[in-house]
């Protein structure tokens, strides 16, 4: 079985290098870039399975790149960045970065986040690709929703792991700890802030009315429920 992918983006090559050997000596294949422009020339090539993304780089916005990534490509995407502030991890992680790690960091901590992430999306882990429910199909393989008349809509990989939550337990309710729980986020602010984004921008995108959601219903101060009738395959 092959190795998975982590790309590093980072202009700074002491970190490209501590995070690759680090990476490295755990069993992951790397591949190190300085310039954005440079790690979007390789997309044409290679399918990498997590993104390690500076958000300072000297020829392209990070957060721009991420939400290109979080789209397009249904990598994980982990922002690493000296951008402290709460702001800066909420428009990250709302931008659909999967996960947002501060500098200074131990590079021993980036590694247990990489493999949680992994985890979290393995194959083992999902047991189908496609799930059907009240006139939609989710299809995780290439992140799309389709509707009724075969129109797709793209979701991110971060909007993906709601989705897939909320799929796989219909009609239950699901706390606010138990989806902090399921997708390895830290509680915090930022987290939550995150969390009800991506459920908006889910509802946004299977139409619901803001007002009187259908689908996913808010129990305010106890978490969400899935009324869909769901079916895998």
């Amino acid at each position: 079985m092959t190795a998975p992918l982590v790309t590093i983006l980072d202009d700074e090559p002491a970190i490209r290098t501590m995070l690759a050997e680090a990476l490295d000596e755990a069993g992951f294949r790397t591949l190190t870039f300085a310039r954005a422009t440079e790690f979007e020339a390789s997309l044409r090539s290679i399918t990498p399975d997590v993104c390690l993304v500076d958000l300072s780089l000297p020829d392209r916005d990070g957060l721009t790149l991420v939400h290109r990534l979080a789209l397009e490509q249904g990598a994980i995407v982990i922002i690493i960045s000296g951008r402290a502030q709460v702001q800066d991890r909420i428009t990250g992680l709302e931008l659909g970065a999967d996960d947002y790690i501060i500098k200074p960091f131990d590079p021993s901590e980036v590694v247990a986040r990489v493999r949680a992430r992994l985890r979290s999306n393995a194959p083992d882990a999902i047991a189908h690709d496609r799930a059907r429910f009240n006139g939609w199909a989710a299809h995780f393989d290439s992140y799309m929703l389709e509707d009724e008349t075969g129109t797709q809509t793209p979701f991110s990989h971060a909007e993906g792991e709601v989705l897939r939550l909320f799929l796989e337990r219909p009609k239950r309710l699901i706390s606010r700890e138990a989806m902090q729980e399921a997708l390895g986020g830290a509680a915090s602010e930022s987290f939550d802030r995150a969390m009800d984004v991506r459920i908006s921008r889910l509802r946004t995108k299977l139409r619901e009315d803001p007002k009187n959601p259908r689908l996913i219903k808010t129990i305010y101060g106890a978490g969400y429920i899935f009324l869909g009738d769901v079916n895998w395959s």
